[in-house]
């Protein structure tokens, strides 16, 4: 007999993809951009949903994605989500739960669900809302837990938890939360790596993860994710130096870095092994020159 595979270990397949979505082009955009099982990125989708900078996005339900929050266009925050299919099909406005936020995070826990996390609306938060594994959020969760900070990122390790990490909690920091495989986001850790704000962060090899770019000043340092949720210090970077840039899983054990900005916006990318390896800038460059956008995994 052929062995019964999980659900929620669809989105582990050599199969998975990835997309970016959103951002801010000089002005908000829904614009989305494919990114196949090999790291190729598609040129733009169509925008599909509210136009908007500053969302976060994750994966839930093992292969299947979501988007969430963001400022629309005249600086409006919203709560607006639009799931993604397991085909990369973004769908149309969902109306969000908890409070309207910009400049969050999100990642995967429990093998299936998701959680939007921090974020800014008028002053730095540190609210969460759960994803479950059919995609509806959930309103803000009662106690809340880490220092309210905004322009931070978070991603899956260890299989089936997820960790926030860095931000501006008034200055670029180096801030830790880890988020249990029942969605309990735990208090500060310390600090490790540049403190650095506006960064990106993704899963690689499986069952680790990775922080990396971001601003202090610009640049492309790099901090692994162990398998227990433990960031090691800076690697050295890579690539072209910039913030306001995502990053997503691909290929079930790889990543992607893209988009962002130096000053000027670009569409730069920088694929990461599944050792942790961030390669120098793709020298075929495909999309929309964008910042502020997000990214997630699917299939």
């Amino acid at each position: 007999m052929f062995p019964i595979i999980p659900a929620a270990s669809a989105a582990d397949s050599g199969n998975q993809e990835g997309i970016f979505g959103f951002g801010d082009t000089g002005s908000v955009t829904g614009v989305t951009n494919l990114v196949s099982n090999t790291g190729v990125v598609a040129s733009d989708t169509a925008a599909v949903g509210t136009a908007r900078k500053s969302p976060a996005a994750c994966e839930f339900g093992g292969d299947q994605g979501i988007f969430g929050y963001g400022y629309a266009a005249g600086e409006t925050p919203v709560t607006t989500t639009n799931l993604v299919s397991n085909a990369g099909v973004v769908a149309s406005d969902t109306v969000g739960a908890g409070e309207e936020r910009g400049y969050l995070g999100a990642c995967g826990y429990g093998g299936d669900k998701g959680i939007f996390g921090f974020g800014y609306t008028g002053a730095n938060k540190s609210l969460t809302n759960l994803v479950s594994n059919v995609g509806v959020v959930a309103t803000d969760q009662a106690a809340t837990t880490g220092t309210a900070r905004r322009g931070l990122a978070a991603c899956e390790y260890g299989g089936d938890k997820g960790i926030f990490g860095f931000g501006n909690d008034g200055s670029a920091c180096d801030i830790t939360n880890l988020v249990s495989n029942a969605g309990v986001v735990a208090s500060d850790g310390s600090g490790v790596g540049t403190p650095r704000k506006y960064i990106a962060a993704c899963g690689f090899g499986g069952d680790q993860g990775i922080f990396g770019y971001g601003a202090g000043s610009e640049i492309a340092e790099t901090n692994l994710v162990s398998n227990a949720g433990v960031v090691a210090s800076d690697t050295a970077g890579v690539g072209t130096a910039r913030h306001y840039l995502a990053a997503t899983q691909y290929g079930g054990d790889k990543g992607i870095f893209g988009y962002g900005t130096t000053g000027s916006r670009t569409e730069v990318t920088n694929l990461v092994s599944n050792a942790g390896v961030v390669a120098s800038d793709q020298a075929a460059t495909t999309g929309t020159a964008r910042q502020e956008l997000a990214a997630c995994s699917f299939n």
